[in-house]
């Protein structure tokens, strides 16, 4: 069993599509990204600064994107067009973010692919993850990455496990997923074109496509006896 790119990702919605022309699992493509933006990326800001905010040498930003002061880009990283990097964001090494996308306050990236149109919006995490094109993190959402043990992340399918490779991953989300605020999704997790996940979900495995992962919780209310 595998996950190819295309399955998930509309691959037509990222000037860097090639880092996934030889990847059999969509997540190979994150061991791809020093080496691609060694050999290509070309250090220029063609967007427009707000204030002062910290963008070191290695780092390409498009026309149209604004970076707004309290933000920090420490390169090398790469930011398409028409883009919002809001004050208080903080991307660090080996991002890729494509065009249109939103990248808010109090949130942190690392070592991760973001197509078009995605929405970072509000207090995330995204460490060693790919997101599809308009796909949407709800306020507080966090990709964990790495296991409390530190050993190889695998991927349990109906068929066995599949050893990624990496000691660092995070999620693969595809297009037009909504994953509602404060959810947890821990590393490893395979998230499907279209699905929505509710709010307060702690996740792990695989969401089909298409599908809606529901959280239910149960509530006691009883008297407050006030003195």
């Amino acid at each position: 069993m595998t996950f190819p790119p295309a399955d998930f990702l509309d691959l037509s919605r990222s000037e860097h599509r090639m880092l996934f022309d030889q990847s059999v699992n969509a997540w190979d493509a994150l061991k791809q990204i020093p080496s691609y933006l060694q050999f290509r990326l070309k250090p220029q800001i063609l967007g427009r600064l707000v204030g002062k905010p910290f963008i070191s040498g290695a780092v390409f930003i498009g026309k149209g994107t604004v970076v707004e002061q309290g933000a920090m880009v420490k390169g090398p990283a790469w930011i398409g067009e028409g883009c919002e990097i809001r004050n208080g964001a903080y991307i660090r090494e080996n991002v890729i973010i494509g065009s249109g996308c939103v990248i808010g306050n109090s949130c942190e990236l690392k070592n991760c692919i973001v197509f078009d149109e995605a929405q970072i919006p509000h207090f995330n995490y995204v460490g060693d993850s790919i997101l599809g094109h308009r796909a949407h993190l709800g306020a507080g959402v966090v990709l964990s990455n790495v296991k409390l043990d530190h050993t190889e992340i695998v991927i349990s399918t109906p068929k066995g496990l599949i050893p990624t490779g990496l000691k660092k991953f995070g999620a693969l989300i595809g297009d037009r997923v909504e994953v509602g605020c404060h959810s947890v999704l821990n590393p490893g997790s395979i998230i499907g074109r279209d699905t929505a996940i509710y709010p307060g979900t702690i996740w792990r495995g695989i969401a089909p496509e298409s599908s809606v992962v529901k959280t239910h919780f149960s509530r006691e209310i009883i008297e407050r006896r006030l003195k």
